[in-house]
């Protein structure tokens, strides 16, 4: 019935409002919240109390379940367009001219951050014995946070500091090895015409990226004039318009939509407009990207997390990826040459996982389970719910304590000499 799911759309949005409230009370990413919201109002949870009975004006409405069904048409499309916004916003980020001129930097840091893949390869692999389930999880664990890392530095007003051009050098090179990851294990895992057709369909991948890559490289003139109206809903409906059409049509040729949003970002970055687009569609993304986390929650059973293999798995990622995270995090602040206490905020900063780690596991909890087995459409997913709850929290009480933790590494990392001369 259209009012039952009208109803379960309000009751969506009233929860992640409550959810991101308490986040915001307390001073936390509103992430996990979002998370345990979705996980709480998902079947496993709130599927097991009964069924929605209201008698709204005079009308009962009855028989309707009172979980709420992550297939839902209107959550489903919601969740897609919170990834698409989530992307183009970070394209917005990086210009073409940016990173060329900051590329030499940015590829020895993000080189060295590449180490980030192999706890995850290493235990999915052991664990799995399979080539995809090792690239899956490897991904997950590589790939930190743009948004949380982001919104902390703005919060803790790091933003104007040295330490964040280190950090968002090394995000940049991530989103740039994301993209190109996303578009093969999407061929990969979501393509249903065997070897063959998965080397057809990363080939298309890799096809529809270079096409992308050639129209943000010289297509700045077209995107500046596509936007020169006079007109703020136009520019709103405009930019809108070409990121998810351009998604949805990357996503019918084997291609994420996420990454086709990242690119058409860029290409609206060298543009005069990039200023108002952000103004503009900032609450925009707020609202999907919340949709997204509320989404990947309702599709996660909350009781796999009482298997012993599951909650070893997520024990062992967070072990093994948590302290090389930040040791590269540090190197990459030494490749900025910053002194050991910014480059030990770069460490704290980068070992926050979020969005990226739960795009990966929606690829996977996309797959085909009689192809694939449950192995990565289901017990890969919930590592990585139950892996991203952890890294949010501890990456954003890392970025937040840095400088009392700093007072605990500073014996470790200077001498009394040096550690005397410390900017502040």
């Amino acid at each position: 019935m259209a009012e039952l799911e009208l109803i379960h759309v309000g009751v969506m949005f009233a929860v992640i409002a409550v959810a991101g409230g308490l986040a915001n009370r307390i001073g936390q990413s509103v992430i996990p919240f979002y998370l345990v919201a979705g996980i709480v109002m998902g079947e496993a949870v709130l599927g097991s109390v009964g069924t929605l009975s209201i008698d709204a004006v005079g009308m009962a409405i009855s028989g309707g379940d009172l979980w709420l069904d992550p297939e839902s048409e209107f959550i489903h499309l919601g969740a897609e367009l919170g990834i698409v916004f989530l992307l183009f916003f970070l394209g917005l980020e990086f210009s073409m001219n940016r990173l060329i001129e900051s590329g030499e930097r940015i590829g020895r840091a993000g080189t060295i951050d590449l180490l980030n893949f192999l706890p995850g390869l290493v235990i999915g692999y052991v664990v799995f014995g399979g080539f995809v389930e090792a690239i899956l999880l490897g991904g997950i664990v590589y790939i930190s946070s743009s948004a949380i890392i982001t919104k902390s530095l703005i919060d803790l007003g790091w933003i104007a500091n040295d330490e964040s051009g280190a950090m968002l050098g090394t995000l940049v090179y991530e989103d740039l090895i994301i993209a190109l990851y996303l578009a093969v294990v999407t061929a990969i895992v979501l393509g249903a015409g065997g070897l063959a057709g998965a080397i057809t369909d990363i080939l298309l991948a890799i096809a529809v990226l270079f096409v992308l890559v050639v129209v943000v490289y010289f297509g700045t003139e077209y995107f500046q004039q596509f936007l020169a109206v006079d007109s703020v809903e136009l520019t709103l409906l405009r930019t809108v318009a070409i990121t998810v059409l351009a998604a949805g049509v990357a996503l019918a040729l084997g291609v994420s939509e996420a990454v086709a949003a990242f690119f058409i970002g860029m290409g609206f970055s060298s543009t005069d407009h990039v200023h108002q687009i952000e103004e503009l569609l900032r609450p925009l993304r707020d609202v999907f990207a919340a949709v997204f986390f509320f989404w990947i929650g309702l599709l996660t059973d909350p009781f796999v997390f009482l298997d012993a293999t599951v909650t070893g798995l997520i024990l062992a990622t967070v072990a093994l990826s948590g302290p090389t995270k930040f040791v590269t995090g540090y190197l990459a602040g030494r490749v900025y040459d910053l002194d050991e206490r910014r480059s030990f905020r770069v460490a704290c900063g980068m070992t926050t996982r979020g969005e990226f780690s739960l795009i990966i596991a929606s690829v996977a909890a996309a797959a085909s389970a009689e192809l694939w087995g449950d192995a990565i459409t289901q017990t890969i997913p919930s590592i990585a719910v139950g892996y991203v709850l952890v890294m949010s929290v501890l990456g954003t009480l890392a970025m937040q304590y840095a400088d009392w933790l700093w007072t605990l590494a500073e014996p470790f990392l200077v001498d009394e000499e040096a550690a005397a001369g410390t900017a502040d």
